[in-house]
């Protein structure tokens, strides 16, 4: 069975004086605005594509790296999952770098840096961003 997620985006204006909202259709959790300032100078209040794709990377990661830890025999206790994606103008999406910090029981921190690698190398949304450089730092707590 496959899944499809919708996400819709209703843009006014140039892509420098203009705004959109996009919108999580398929699960309803809401609208945010997304504008070429945010994008380009960073904002708190107005979200950006590398914000949303941040987030889509660092879900992906975590419940990769949540279920390799568990084929390993030593699930996690808990996983921290942060993904920094960085947008050049001009240039576009240059890399994501994941952090990581996981509560694992009976793994060592050798142990612990492959498997992460090999999420990291195998999350559907890591396969997806091939085109850029993808960076791990993995720290067992």
């Amino acid at each position: 069975m496959s899944v499809t997620s919708e996400a819709t985006t209703a843009w006014k204006g140039s892509l420098f004086e203009g705004s959109g909202e996009v919108t999580f259709t398929s699960s309803g959790i809401g609208t945010f605005d997304v504008n070429w300032k945010a994008r380009s100078e960073g904002s708190s209040s107005v979200t950006t594509p590398e914000e949303l794709l941040a987030g889509a990377h660092s879900s992906c990661f975590s419940m990769a790296l949540s279920n390799a830890l568990a084929e390993n025999g030593t699930p996690p206790e808990s996983i921290d999952a942060t993904a920094s994606v960085t947008f050049k103008p001009g240039t576009g999406i240059t890399g994501s770098h994941l952090n990581v910090n996981a509560v694992v029981p009976g793994l060592d921190a050798a142990t612990f840096e492959k498997i992460a690698n090999d999420a990291k190398a195998n999350c559907p949304v890591s396969q997806a961003l091939a085109g850029i450089d993808i960076t791990l730092e993995a720290t067992l707590a």
